[in-house]
């Protein structure tokens, strides 16, 4: 499917189980850079530097989980490889077991991200790239009452349940956000990550949007269980969620399990999937990221803020679980968010 010239295609996966407030809400924002922010202040429409477009496996139309009958523009087959693909929510039970049901939609997904595009998911639209394999290893998001299901069917993938945004990946292509909502603040990230972020403030200026910066977390608590059925190991996870800036985690972590060292190594890997050093390591630079996007703190503030007094160690490791260093996921990350935020923060721009 051909595109006009220095346009970039924004495909929106469309679904029977999504619903049109979401696939539309992104697809308006889209198409309204540079165009309602000309009409505003200049009395004339610009042209939209992106080319939205709804994309289905099946040709013809249909209804969609909110009722709304939807004509998509395109196949899968036809579409070719877009810049960007968004998919949508999945109004799905949390329990549902959704494997195998879009191969279609998984393949596609996939050859599209191989081919260099941005894939972004808003809600339960995790659980779709979950299911093409890209998340494995790599840390990720959904919507509050659908974690569990996601850390139990794709137990490769580490669940963020508390953040609002996440971005993984070769290169942090993959986007993901969690509340229902939240697909605003999807389409304000891609638009800051693929023209700038001018255009983006421009966006959430005129549709008055607000950074959801407080994250999932008050929403979680009343529905979250514990992260493992071992007493013993949610105990310590809990500790460590409040504690990951002590110097020795793991020691401690013993400690309080009452185990003796082998048997909590032996537990927590099994409960978690991951050595206790490796967890710490995740759960800090976790951590880190948010420093980095919501602070201008330099990064050795940073690494020491979350339990590191080497610096130089923080650094090599953060690139390696990221693919990005400190001082270039902030140039990437930081500033949408705090301008947003309406923090206000200057941004602090360390050396490489």
């Amino acid at each position: 499917m051909s595109k006009p010239a220095g346009k970039l295609t924004v495909a929106f996966l469309t679904l029977p189980e999504s619903t049109g407030s979401t696939l539309y809400g992104m697809y308006d924002l889209f198409a309204s850079v540079e165009r309602d922010w000309g009409l505003i202040t200049e009395g004339e429409a610009r042209a939209s530097p992106f080319r939205p477009v709804t994309v289905t496996a099946h040709p013809g139309g249909f209804r969609m989980a909110n009722g709304i009958h939807v004509l998509p523009d395109t196949t899968i087959t036809e579409a070719g490889i877009p810049d960007i693909v968004c998919v949508p929510e999945l109004l799905v039970p949390p329990g549902a077991d959704i494997s195998g049901r879009y191969a279609q939609e998984v393949d596609w997904l996939r050859t599209c991200y191989e081919a260099g595009s941005y894939l972004g998911a808003a809600c339960s639209g995790a659980l779709l790239l979950a299911e093409t394999g890209l998340l494995d290893g790599c840390e990720a998001t959904t919507h509050w009452a659908y974690c569990d299901m996601l850390a139990e069917r794709y137990p490769h993938v580490r669940v963020e349940r508390h953040r609002a945004l996440v971005t993984a990946g070769e290169g942090q292509r993959i986007v993901m956000v969690g509340g229902g909502s939240s697909w605003q603040d999807l389409a304000l990230f891609l638009i800051a990550r693929c023209v700038g972020l001018e255009r983006a403030l421009q966006v959430a200026k005129i549709y008055l949007i607000d950074w959801h910066r407080a994250g999932q977390q008050p929403y979680t608590v009343l529905t979250c269980r514990a992260q493992t059925e071992d007493a013993a190991i949610a105990r310590c996870q809990r500790w460590l969620a409040e504690n990951y800036d002590h110097y020795h985690p793991v020691q401690e972590m013993t400690r309080l399990s009452g185990l003796t060292v082998r048997s909590f190594k032996r537990r927590f890997r099994q409960a978690t999937g991951m050595p206790p050093i490796d967890y710490v390591h995740t759960l800090r630079v976790e951590e880190a990221k948010q420093w980095l996007e919501s602070t201008g703190k330099p990064v050795e503030a940073v690494a020491e803020a979350v339990g590191y007094e080497d610096a130089s160690f923080f650094s090599r490791l953060f690139r390696r679980k990221v693919g990005l260093t400190p001082a270039q996921y902030r140039r990437r990350f930081g500033a949408l968010g705090r301008v947003l935020a309406g923090e206000g923060i200057p941004v602090v721009e360390p050396s490489d």
